[in-house]
């Protein structure tokens, strides 16, 4: 058990003249001279009892910009603490301390800058520079302390880290380690100290876990109770609290020091090591496996650094991120992150410039799963009334049980308090008549995905809301023109298509008609984001982004599994693309009739494009519902009643082939996408993907990596970018 950790108020080691000259970096600097710079400015402040604290506050004076760390913000950081070691070993100060602007410890590094980084050398510099700046924090011969008063991200949790204490706001929204997301470690030291202040298996869940679960993060409460800092306060008075901590640590108050100790006991044991190390393996081979090499990097780090000491995994550290700041996989995540996330989801293309239609009520058409996702997520988000409607009594029952449930859950997550949960219940009603949705100013459709069943709907709709109702369709492969042909005003019918689970995933496509005017349109985008979801704007063409790529991908492979290719060769073919889940375990989940449904539509609307499987509909009539069972020992196989009812060619293709002839059908299918008009831009696409349907943010998105195997000027002549 480790009783003290690492981080006590005593140095790790004698500062040397080296260590405070930062004049080494002067190239890296000049490489950077737009760098937008975090300010390290020093101010005194008088502790209770007597002393000085010197506070360093990082401050990038820009209101709208989160604090980054770029060369020249870790110079003036590092110079700003050397400044103070002649003070601390004068006792002019008793002790120093970091804090943030409003909301904001430091978001990290500038991904922006580090992504402009094209020789090793300087990205060795780069990862030098943060060891230097933030091993003088740690070794300064007076108690450090970081005040994380907002969030702290990557190099801006590394800083906290490097501190010999450390206080969190309830306010802080956001603290990780989200380098193996980035296509980076956390290579400012967070992988030599978090294991050894939280314990390894917690240290796991930060770096490798969380990281890559979209970079999961944590809330200033969670983050101590998990360890990370020593002091929890409110943050109407955090400042003034972590002053009166600091002045308590410095007077070495023994019950302030023994609380601090209890809570910083973790176990540090080699059982916990192995534990830490399998639980790390397991989160990079769930994710990733070995097609990202950032996770497998930070692993190989994690596991060695166990029996490292502190300069040792520097070196580590350092030569990881050298050789990882200069890849493609880097460089195609930032464009992921910050082109695609950061930027082209907060401002999509193609929202018109009218009002959005004010939703007081809204009405769904079902009370199925995906119609009581869709109630329950309209009714937390909207806070407004929800109505939905079935054939009979107990579909709408069940509908409002599943609605019941899910509030159930939230309260017992300590998510939302008792009344909230009772309001949230009162909000969503059932009928069998759909005449409740008389006064709804927003109807959504999410009954059976048949063209004559939704026309039917909409037109029994039209008679009953009023002309200014905007009616939107869930469809997944359907025309949404079509379903409004017959209408009197086809012009308020959109596509809104979510993905499920609904709560989960981010992605609405938002599908546009050549009748749809731009009030309905408006209103998507307004409440895509108040159901905080990321809008991308279609065409309506049939089924629209993510499932025409995907049904694309899995009618290649499904070709290639009929015509003989085996079914592990077929299966495991795109294992080096790093997909969430290979085709057939992607169709079992999505459901083999669905999926088939689908396919059908496509190849009605595309042709042979798309192959719809005699072998599928086989299993279909013959109520199998997977290719792979599984056996007991975790093994896949294909039973043998299965493999009867299907039928096979005899031209087998190798995985090299049917991973080239996938790339080739990909880039086909988004170039006749772009060429119709399906969305503005291949960023759109790209954005789908990574949102709708898990593609790995070190491939950057589809387009970049169908440019980088030679896909696109195989197919197209050209690159997408």
């Amino acid at each position: 058990m480790n009783a003290q950790s690492a981080h006590s108020h005593s140095p790790a080691g004698t500062i040397t003249a080296a260590q405070t000259d930062f004049s080494g970096y002067a190239e890296l600097a000049e490489a950077f001279a737009d760098e937008v710079r975090t300010h390290s400015r020093v101010e005194d402040v008088t502790l209770p009892g007597g002393g000085t604290l010197a506070l360093i506050r990082l401050d990038n004076d820009d209101a709208r910009r989160p604090t980054t760390l770029g060369p020249n913000s870790l110079i003036e950081f590092g110079e700003a603490v050397a400044s103070q070691l002649p003070r601390a070993e004068s006792a002019e100060i008793a002790g120093l301390a970091l804090i943030g602007k409003p909301g904001y410890l430091v978001a990290g590094a500038d991904l922006g800058a580090v992504n402009t980084i094209e020789s090793t050398e300087l990205a060795r510099q780069m990862a030098e520079l943060g060891h230097q700046a933030y091993n003088l924090l740690e070794d300064f011969p007076v108690p450090t302390f970081a005040f994380i008063n907002g969030t702290a991200l990557g190099g801006g949790l590394e800083i906290a880290l490097a501190a010999q204490w450390r206080t969190v706001s309830t306010d802080a929204k956001a603290l990780s380690l989200p380098e193996a997301f980035l296509g980076l470690i956390p290579g400012w030291g967070g992988v030599y100290r978090l294991p050894r202040l939280i314990g390894p298996e917690a240290a796991a869940q930060v770096i490798f876990s969380n990281a890559l679960a979209n970079n999961r993060t944590l809330k200033g409460a969670a983050a101590y109770e998990l360890g990370i800092a020593d002091a929890l306060f409110a943050a109407d008075a955090f400042e003034q609290a972590s002053v009166e901590f600091a002045a308590r640590i410095i007077a070495r108050d023994d019950d302030t020091l023994a609380g601090v100790r209890s809570h910083r006991d973790r176990d540090t044991s080699d059982a916990a090591w192995q534990r830490g190390i399998e639980a790390a393996r397991r989160a990079v081979a769930a994710k990733t496996g070995d097609s990202a090499p950032a996770p497998q990097k930070a692993l190989e780090v994690f596991i060695a650094g166990k029996d490292r000491d502190r300069d040792q995994d520097r070196v580590a550290e350092c030569d990881a991120l050298a050789e990882l700041m200069v890849t493609d996989e880097f460089a195609n995540t930032v464009y992921a992150f910050l082109e695609l996330i950061q930027k082209r989801a907060k401002r999509p293309a193609g929202v018109p410039e009218v009002p959005p239609r004010q939703i007081s009520k809204v009405g769904i058409v079902g009370a199925g799963l995906m119609a009581s996702q869709l109630a329950m997520v309209f009714a937390q988000h909207l806070q407004v009334p929800v109505v939905m409607t079935d054939i009979d009594e107990t579909r709408v029952a069940k509908g409002l049980d599943f609605i019941s449930s899910q509030v159930e859950k939230l309260q017992g997550k300590g998510k939302i308090s008792a009344e909230q949960a009772a309001g949230l219940r009162g909000l969503v009603t059932g009928s069998t008549d759909k005449s409740v949705y008389a006064d709804a100013d927003f109807v959504i459709e999410a009954v059976f995905e048949e063209i004559g069943v939704k026309k039917q709907v909409f037109a029994e709709l039209e008679e009953i809301v009023p002309a200014g109702t905007i009616l939107a369709t869930n469809t997944s492969s359907l025309s949404v023109t079509e379903m409004a042909a017959d209408l009197r005003h086809p012009e308020r019918v959109i596509g809104f298509h979510f993905f499920n689970p609904v709560a989960v995933m981010p992605l609405i496509e938002i599908a546009r008609t050549p009748e749809t005017t731009d009030e309905p349109i408006a209103t998507a985008f307004a409440l895509a984001a108040a159901l905080r979801k990321t809008p991308v704007l279609t065409s309506d063409s049939a089924a629209f982004v993510v499932n025409r790529v995907l049904l694309r991908l899995m009618a290649e492979v499904q070709k290639a599994f009929d015509e003989g290719t085996d079914a592990a060769t077929a299966d495991q073919a795109l294992r080096p693309i790093g997909l969430p889940m290979t085709p057939f375990t992607l169709l079992a989940m999505v459901g083999i009739p669905v999926a088939q449904h689908v396919t059908e539509s496509l190849h009605a609307a595309f042709g042979e494009r798309f192959h719809v499987s005699a072998n599928l509909q086989r299993l279909i009539e013959a109520g199998v519902t997977e290719i792979w069972s599984t056996d007991e020992d975790g093994r896949a196989f294909i039973k043998e009643q299965t493999l009867a009812l299907m039928e096979f060619g005899e031209t087998p293709r190798s995985g090299e082939q049917l991973l080239t002839d996938v790339q080739d059908a990909l880039a086909e299918e988004i170039g006749l996408m772009l060429s119709e008009g399906v969305v503005s831009s291949p960023k759109d696409i790209d954005l789908c993907m990574i949102l709708g349907a898990g593609w790995p943010m070190h491939r950057g998105g589809i387009t970049p990596y169908l440019d980088q195997v030679g896909a696109s000027e195989r197919v197209n002549g050209r690159t997408f970018h």
